[in-house]
C-alpha cells in the first residue's frame, strides 16, 4: 500500500471511530430561580443601594459644611494677616520715633532740670502714654502673630478634612453606581411576565404587612398636622410623580431624604439631609400617635424615610426607577417614626438605631 493510501485509510479509520463515539452528555441546564427568590435578590440590591446613597448623602452634606468652614477660616486669615500688617507698621513707627529721640535726657533728669515742675510733670504723663501706647502696640503685634498662625495652622487641617471628605465622596458615588448596575442587570434577564410576577408578590407582601399593622392596632387614628406638617405635606404631595434619582434634592427629582428634608425646609423646620441623622437628631413618637408631616424611618440601618400623610399611608420616593407616590405605611419594614416640629421641650432622648 503506497504512503498516500495508508494516509488516506487511516483517515477513514478516525473519522468512523468519530461518527460511531458516544457524545458527551449535555449539561443540565440550572434551574431557574423562583419568583420569591428574585424578589428578595431584587429588594437585597434596592436595600444596598439605598444604604449607599445614604452614606453619600451624609458625606455630601459635611462636604458642603466644610467648605463653608474652610471659607469662614480663609476670610478670618485674611484680616489676620491685615491686622498683622497695621501692627507691624504701628510697631516700626515706634521703632523709628524711639531711635530719633535716643538722644534725649531720661523723664527723670528732665524732671529735676526742669524750671516748671508741673510742666515736667505734665509732660511725663505724655511720655507714659506714649510709653504704654508702645507697649500696647507690641502686645496687639505679638497677640496678631500669634491668631495668625493659629488661623494658619487650621485653615490647613480644614482644607485637609474637605480633602479627605471630597475622596470619600468619590467612592462612595463610585458604589451608588455599582450598586445601580447591579440591580440593571438583573432587571435586564428578567422577561415581562416575570416582571410582573414580582411585582404581584411584592404587593401581597405590603398587602399582608399593612393588614398586620392593621390587626395590630399600630395604625394611627386620624388627628389633623401641625401648621408646619400640613405645610410639608402640601409642599411632598405637590412633588408626585416626579423620578426618584440618588442623591437628589429636587425640584426635578429626589431621593427618599431629599424629599422629606426638602418639604420640611419649604415648611419652615429645616431637619438632617439623610434618613439616618433624621432619626437620631428629631423627636421619636409612637406610630399610634403619627399626624400628617411626620416622617417614618424604615429598616434597621434607618436608610429609607416617608412622610405620612394621613389614612395609614406615606408620601415617599421610593427607589431608583420609581416616581413620587403614596403608598401604604408598610411599605418597608417600618422601624419608628419621628416628628420634626415637636417642642425642643418634648425632646426624647436621641439613641441609636435599633
Amino acid at each position: 500500500m503506497s504512503g498516500t493510501l495508508r494516509r488516506l485509510a487511516c483517515t477513514a479509520t478516525v473519522a468512523a471511530q468519530a461518527v460511531l463515539a458516544p457524545l458527551p452528555a449535555a449539561a443540565a441546564p440550572e434551574p431557574e430561580p423562583s419568583v420569591s427568590r428574585m424578589l428578595t435578590d431584587l429588594q437585597q440590591l434596592y436595600r444596598q443601594t439605598e444604604q449607599a446613597t445614604e452614606a453619600y448623602n451624609g458625606t455630601a452634606e459635611q462636604l458642603k459644611q466644610q467648605r463653608a468652614e474652610v471659607a469662614r477660616l480663609d476670610g478670618e486669615l485674611s484680616r489676620a494677616r491685615l491686622a498683622l500688617k497695621g501692627s507691624r507698621t504701628d510697631a516700626g513707627r515706634l521703632a523709628r520715633q524711639q531711635y530719633q529721640n535716643s538722644g534725649d535726657l531720661g523723664p527723670y533728669v528732665r524732671l529735676l532740670l526742669a524750671r516748671d515742675p508741673q510742666h515736667a510733670l505734665d509732660e511725663g504723663h505724655v511720655i507714659g502714654e506714649l510709653a504704654r501706647e508702645r507697649a500696647r502696640t507690641v502686645a496687639r503685634l505679638t497677640s496678631a502673630e500669634k491668631r495668625r498662625d493659629a488661623l494658619a495652622r487650621a485653615a490647613r487641617k480644614a482644607l485637609d478634612t474637605q480633602l479627605t471628605l471630597a475622596g470619600r465622596q468619590r467612592k462612595e458615588r463610585d458604589d451608588v453606581q455599582r450598586r445601580l448596575r447591579d440591580v440593571e442587570r438583573l432587571l435586564a434577564g428578567l422577561t415581562p411576565d416575570r416582571l410582573a410576577a414580582i411585582a404581584r408578590l411584592e404587593q401581597q407582601g405590603v398587602t399582608a404587612a399593612q393588614e398586620r399593622l392593621t390587626t395590630a392596632g399600630a395604625l394611627p387614628a386620624d388627628r389633623p398636622a401641625s401648621a408646619g406638617g400640613d405645610r410639608a405635606v402640601h409642599y411632598a404631595m405637590e412633588q408626585l410623580g416626579k423620578p426618584y434619582r440618588w442623591g437628589a434634592e429636587g425640584p426635578a427629582s429626589y431621593d427618599c431624604s431629599g424629599l422629606t428634608s426638602q418639604a420640611w425646609s419649604h415648611a419652615g423646620t429645616p431637619i438632617p439631609r439623610t434618613s439616618q441623622e433624621q432619626w437620631r437628631r428629631l423627636k421619636r413618637v409612637p406610630l399610634t400617635d403619627l399626624r400628617p408631616g411626620d416622617l417614618v424611618v424604615y429598616f434597621p440601618e434607618a436608610t429609607h424615610v416617608a412622610m405620612y400623610v394621613g389614612g395609614g399611608k406615606v408620601v415617599q420616593a421610593p427607589r431608583p426607577g420609581e416616581d413620587v407616590k403614596v403608598s401604604p405605611m408598610a411599605s418597608y419594614p417600618v422601624l419608628g417614626a419621628v416628628r420634626p416640629d415637636a417642642a425642643a421641650s418634648g425632646q426624647a432622648p436621641v439613641t441609636e438605631p435599633r
